[in-house]
C-alpha cells in the first residue's frame, strides 16, 4: 500500500488542538470574574519577564560569540580560557548561579570597584557604590547571562566550524584579513546551523527566566506567587501561569520555525 502523502503526514493536528484548547482556555479565562482576575494580576509580570528574556540573551549571545572566538583562536592560553569558563559555567545550575551572583557576586563586584575608585572617590569624582544600588533585577540578568553565554559559545563554535575550510581558504588566497573573513564568508554561512539550537536557547531562557523570582523580581512567576500565596486560589494561580509562559514558548517557537523556513527556502533559491 503506497504511504500517505506527505502533505497529509505532516499536518500539525497538534498545533489545532493545542490552538483551540488555548482558545477556549482564553473563553473561560474572559467570562470568569475568578479567573479574570488571576490573569489580570499574573500578566502584570510579563513585561518584566520579557525584559529580562531580551537583555539577558543579548547580552549571552555576545558574550557567547566572544568565548566561542576565544576557543578557536590561534593563542592556547585563550583556547584553555574559554574552555575553563565553558565548562565550569555549565556545571553549576542556573539556581544556584543565581543566588551566587545575587548574594556572593554582586557584593564581591561592589567591594572590587570601590578599591579601585578609592582615588577617585576621595577626590570626590565618584560616589561610593553600595551593594543596594545594584538592583536584584539586574543580579538576575547578569545570572542569567553568564549560565546562557556558556551553551551559547559552543553553539556559535559548531555553526561557525561547520563552515568548509575551502572557502576559508579561497578568502585567504583573494586577500580578504580575518575579521572580513569572518564578516562576509564564514558568519552568513554559520547563521543558518547556528539560528535553530540559538532559538532553542531563547525558548529555554524564557521558561528559566522564571527563576529569577527567586530573589523577588516582579516577573510572571513571582506575581503568580504573590497573589497564590495571599488568595490560597493555588490551582487557578498556576494554571494561569502555566497558560501565559505556554503562550510566550509555543509562539516563539513557531514564529522561529517559520523564519527558519524562510531562510531555507532563500539559501536553496
Amino acid at each position: 500500500m503506497p504511504p500517505a502523502s506527505s502533505s497529509k503526514a505532516d499536518f500539525p493536528w497538534w498545533l489545532v488542538v493545542a490552538a483551540a484548547l488555548a482558545i477556549a482556555v482564553a473563553v473561560f479565562v474572559a467570562t470568569s470574574n475568578l479567573y479574570a482576575q488571576v490573569f489580570a494580576t499574573v500578566a502584570k509580570g510579563i513585561g518584566v519577564t520579557i525584559f529580562v528574556t531580551v537583555i539577558a540573551f543579548v547580552l549571552a549571545s555576545a558574550m557567547g560569540l566572544g568565548i566561542a572566538l576565544m576557543g578557536m583562536s590561534g593563542s592556547r592560553w585563550l583556547r584553555q580560557i574559554a574552555r575553563f569558563y565553558v565548562e565550569i559555567v555549565r556545571g553549576v545550575p542556573i539556581l544556584v548561579l543565581l543566588f551566587w551572583i545575587a548574594f556572593a557576586g554582586a557584593p564581591a563586584f561592589v567591594a572590587a570597584w570601590n578599591a579601585l575608585t578609592a582615588p577617585l572617590q576621595s577626590a570626590g569624582l565618584f560616589g561610593e557604590l553600595l551593594v543596594r544600588d545594584v538592583s536584584l533585577l539586574w543580579r538576575a540578568i547578569m545570572a542569567l547571562t553568564i549560565g546562557y553565554s556558556a551553551f551559547i559559545s559552543e553553539v556559535f563554535r559548531a555553526g561557525i566550524q561547520a563552515v568548509e575550510k575551502g572557502q576559508i581558504e579561497a578568502a585567504k588566497a583573494l586577500g580578504l584579513t580575518r575579521a572580513q573573513r569572518f564578516r562576509l564568508i564564514v558568519f552568513p554561512q554559520a547563521i543558518r546551523t547556528i539560528l535553530p539550537p540559538l532559538g532553542n536557547d531563547f525558548v529555554a531562557l524564557v521558561k528559566d527566566s522564571s527563576l529569577v523570582s527567586v530573589l523577588g523580581v516582579a516577573d510572571i512567576t513571582q506575581m503568580g506567587k504573590v497573589y497564590a500565596a495571599g488568595s490560597f486560589r493555588f490551582f487557578e494561580t498556576y494554571s494561569i501561569t502555566a497558560y501565559i509562559y505556554l503562550i510566550l514558548t509555543v509562539g516563539l517557537s513557531l514564529a522561529l520555525r517559520a523564519l527558519e523556513r524562510r531562510l531555507r527556502r532563500q539559501h536553496e533559491e
